[in-house]
């Protein structure tokens, strides 16, 4: 899932940007409430983590933009301690939560799993191609039984290619969804992935189940 950040104090954002990054997701990060708005209509994004107090245009400017626009990110507004009515302002606005300054690093990744989950919670946790077969609520995999261990990247790939299983899928569309704007120029990435994905789902397996499209991309699927 892809993921961005719109805070302006540096430290806090490089902290949150490696730790959102660590646990899988693809994340971008800016620090104005400008470039922020950019981003956010450039791309759609599961998730939003969005400061109020901004350079700019502020939090509160962009989440109206957002909504205008029917764009239905989640939004988590990072807000001041004692800014009551910017809080009620923001869910009035169409965020969907919100954490006070000072926060526990923990709490707020408690605060974005529960609302992807909440997002998402019309999908069933099972995603299922032949005899492979992904739990996203557990975060496990298997294949006919056996478990696969799986990277925070390789998982979030695989779970792209289940989520669009027997859609041929480009490299640009990939590289989108699983990693951040820094990382869309690193032209044999998803190839790399890929050889790394079929290593542990398809080997040794009789049918292949990721499969190259010659020209086009790659695709999930059970035939041939």
């Amino acid at each position: 899932m892809r993921l961005l950040i719109v805070e302006d104090d540096d430290a806090l954002r490089t902290v949150l940007t490696k730790q959102l990054s660590a646990e899988g997701y693809a994340t971008d990060a800016c620090a104005s409430g400008t470039d922020g708005l950019e981003y956010a209509m450039a791309m759609m994004y599961d998730g939003i983590i969005l400061d109020i107090m901004l350079p700019g245009i502020d939090g509160l400017e962009i989440l109206r933009h957002l909504r205008e626009a029917h764009n239905e990110s989640a939004v988590l507004l990072l807000t001041a301690m004692d800014a009551v009515a910017d809080r009620i302002k923001g869910l009035n606005m169409g965020a969907d939560d919100y954490l006070a300054k000072p926060f526990a690093l923990d709490e707020l990744l408690a605060r974005v799993r529960a609302l992807l989950r909440k997002r998402s919670a019309e999908r069933s946790p099972w995603l299922t191609v032949a005899d492979l077969q992904m739990d996203t609520s557990a975060h496990t995999v298997t294949r006919a039984g056996r478990r696969i261990d799986l990277t925070a990247k390789e998982y979030a790939m695989l779970e792209y290619f289940l989520r669009n299983a027997g859609q041929v899928l480009t490299r640009d569309q990939i590289t989108d969804h699983v990693w951040n704007f820094e990382c869309s120029f690193a032209s044999n990435l998803v190839d790399v992935y890929v050889r790394y994905l079929r290593g542990k789902i398809d080997k040794n397996e009789k049918v292949k189940l990721l499969q190259t499209v010659r020209g086009a991309g790659y695709v999930l699927r059970a035939e041939e």
